[in-house]
């Protein structure tokens, strides 16, 4: 019985050594220690077998069943850590090996344009001024001499609030160009004044590669003593030549604005032809770029400055135009529509 009791043990210790998963360690011990096992089965034998050897054979069995009990909890941790074991080194992480590249978003183009204009001026002396997107049609018009009849008003569709004066007059609207930051200026700062005017511009109007209905401007002003036509003309040559380079050629032409006189319009030459004609400038050779002239005195007096005493010049520019110029940009679009192919470039 003894031998029997022995032999059991050695072959459930020789299975258990083969074994490679947990699923087989469960049958290894439904086989070897579960009640219908040979061991429990020779266990159950002792009621025939006399006291002396019930003892004997008895302490055998329990010691033995003892030992495979620990060789199974010992096979099913060595089964445990050899599975966690995989499951690391499937999942695994180089360190040696570069890491993911993490997008970086970087300043919109237009907002590089704004600060670069404002640099090449602030070194020109020239102060930044804002003010507010929803406008008094009085800072938007009046102040800048265009009266609710003036035909200027036709070319600059609004957008109005649902807002009336006690004369029942809509009198408050998105204003439609940087300009209205100047009456402010006018208003509330004395001479010597610079100031620079980046302005979000709403306008009332279809989009094409060339409009939106929501822009930009960049206006500028300079109210001071003896301030001249050729204190204009230095300025904005200046700045030409500084954005778009040295050999930028400026011409500057007769226009007429309303809160200007006399008023002119700024046109460098064609950056794709250098000034021969070609398809981009219309064959003239030279590209617009805004207007600009002197303040009118009329104006001055309605900020409170006397013209007799001050004069000024002014000047307004299409922001979304500068880097569409130098970079040939053929639509406007391609700055708000957010396609990141057109956005890394700058």
């Amino acid at each position: 019985m003894l031998d029997e009791i022995e032999a059991i043990k050695q072959q459930a210790i020789n299975e258990l050594a083969a074994l490679s998963e947990a699923r087989q360690l469960e049958e290894w011990k439904v086989r070897f220690l579960g009640k219908k096992s040979p061991l429990t089965q020779v266990l159950r034998g002792l009621a025939s077998l006399d006291i002396e050897q019930r003892k004997a054979v008895g302490a055998a069995a329990n010691r033995i069943k003892a030992t495979l009990e620990q060789c199974a909890a010992d096979k099913g941790s060595q089964l445990r850590e050899a599975q966690l074991r995989a499951e690391t080194q499937k999942g695994a992480i180089d360190i040696s090996l570069p890491g993911r590249p993490c997008p970086v978003g970087h300043i919109h183009p237009i907002t590089q344009t704004i600060q670069e204009i404002t640099d090449i001026f602030g070194t020109m002396g020239f102060q930044v001024a804002e003010g507010p997107d929803v406008e008094w049609d009085y800072y938007n018009f009046e102040a800048l001499n265009i009266p609710e009849e003036h035909p200027s008003r036709d070319n600059m569709s609004s957008y109005w609030i649902d807002y009336r004066n006690e004369e029942g007059r809509r009198n408050m609207l998105l204003r439609t160009h940087g300009t209205a930051i100047s009456a402010r200026v006018v208003e509330k700062m004395n001479p010597p004044i610079r100031t620079i005017e980046p302005a979000r511009v709403y306008r009332y109007e279809a989009t094409d590669a060339t409009h939106l209905n929501i822009y930009h401007n960049v206006d500028g002003l300079a109210v001071d003593r003896g301030i001249t036509m050729a204190d204009l003309k230095g300025t904005l040559y200046e700045f030409a030549r500084r954005y778009f380079g040295e050999d930028r050629q400026v011409r500057f032409r007769v226009d007429y604005f309303p809160f200007v006189e006399p008023g002119l319009e700024i046109a460098i030459d064609c950056l794709s032809c250098h000034g021969k004609g070609c398809r981009v400038c219309g064959h003239s050779g030279w590209l617009e770029i805004g207007g600009a002239g002197m303040t009118h005195p009329e104006v001055l007096r309605r900020g409170g400055i006397d013209p007799e005493v001050y004069s000024s010049f002014a000047f307004g520019i299409g922001l979304e135009r500068l880097p569409m110029l130098r970079y040939a940009i053929d639509d406007i679009r391609h700055f708000y529509t957010n396609d990141l192919r057109f956005l890394r470039q700058f």
